[in-house]
């Protein structure tokens, strides 16, 4: 079909700004040295952050022999998922840790998320009795607190301590994500809110049915960092859980491992009964390897599935003081 002239002009037009528009972004020498520069330094630098995470696991997937010889530097040899299989099916300490991790980082999340979305909300109000005053005290805590030991008295006087509750009652105020979601519900147009009090709606209803579908960004930004703080804790269980060691949490047992494995380096280095220490480090390098891994993938496959929420939430929590 023969092209109209409309066609054909657009055509040229279209052949016009392409021309322009290439000899426009023509890269100088001195642009072409900056990028490979700044692409060099950037991809270095993403090497040397992976590259931890990825040495871990080669030597978990690796001939254990290999391993024990430090062989294994860059590509894995003799493949196998043994320590896996050997770490989740013949150490029920461990899934018991792993399972007190699961629990406290969702429930402690969803429980952080509702509190702050719920205060955040709140001391938005004008007509909040005493507002600054309220929310001043709630900022004043991220600057002072009384220390361990006083925290370790007072979750022992509340009788928090040997008990799961001790996970999740001291995470769920937290005024760093109150501050960010306040922030952000200060950006959302406060004429939603008055037309839907105008047709009836309370404070709850408003808050259920408008604020908290329009925070999501915001909310899955708080949800990760609640999330990550949870799942690498364990300072509270290392202090808090001293007679109860089935309420231990993963990390807590990645340290527990971590101490094991240098206090046997220690002793083997000394040469008394070195041959059986050494033995027994070695593996305990390996299973250090493994548990380190187990805690890390799950946390590493949660994020990627929050990252547009928490770009959005963060930039956007953060234009407002």
């Amino acid at each position: 079909m023969a092209k109209t002239k409309q066609e054909r002009l657009d055509a040229k037009a279209e052949k016009r700004y392409n021309k322009t528009h290439k000899k426009q972004y023509k890269y100088s020498a001195g642009d072409i040295i900056f990028y490979i520069i700044d692409y060099a330094f950037f991809g270095i630098f993403t090497i040397s952050c992976i590259f931890p995470f990825y040495y871990l696991f080669i030597n978990t997937i690796s001939d254990n022999d290999l391993v024990k010889r430090g062989a294994i530097k860059f590509i894995p040899e003799g493949i196998h998922f043994q320590n896996y299989i050997n770490m989740v099916g013949g150490n029920s300490d461990l899934m018991q840790a792993f399972s007190v991790t699961v629990g406290r980082t969702i429930l402690g999340t969803v429980l952080m998320v509702l509190a702050s979305a719920f205060v955040g909300y709140i001391v938005t109000k004008q007509e909040m009795w005493h507002r600054k005053l309220w929310y001043r005290m709630l900022v004043i805590t991220m600057y002072f607190n009384a220390g361990l030991v006083p925290a370790y008295m007072n979750m022992s006087m509340l009788g928090l301590t040997n008990s799961f509750a001790a996970y999740i009652i001291p995470g769920i105020v937290a005024p760093y994500n109150i501050i960010l979601v306040k922030t952000y519900i200060e950006s959302i147009p406060a004429e939603l809110e008055e037309s839907a009090k105008m047709d009836g709606a309370g404070y709850m209803k408003v808050f259920k049915n408008i604020i908290m579908p329009l925070c999501k960004p915001i909310l899955a930004t708080i949800a990760i960092f609640g999330a990550v703080g949870h799942w690498n804790s364990f300072t509270d269980s290392l202090m808090y859980m001293q007679s109860t060691p089935e309420l231990h949490t993963l990390q807590h047992k990645l340290y527990t491992w971590l101490n094991k494995t240098s206090n046997l380096g220690a002793i083997a280095n000394t040469g008394s009964g070195a041959g059986a220490l050494v033995e027994a480090a070695s593996n305990s390098q390996i299973n250090k390897y493994t548990i380190s891994m187990i805690t890390i993938i799950p946390i590493l496959f949660v994020y990627p599935f929050m990252q547009r929420y928490f770009e959005k939430g963060i930039m956007l929590g953060a234009v407002k003081g």
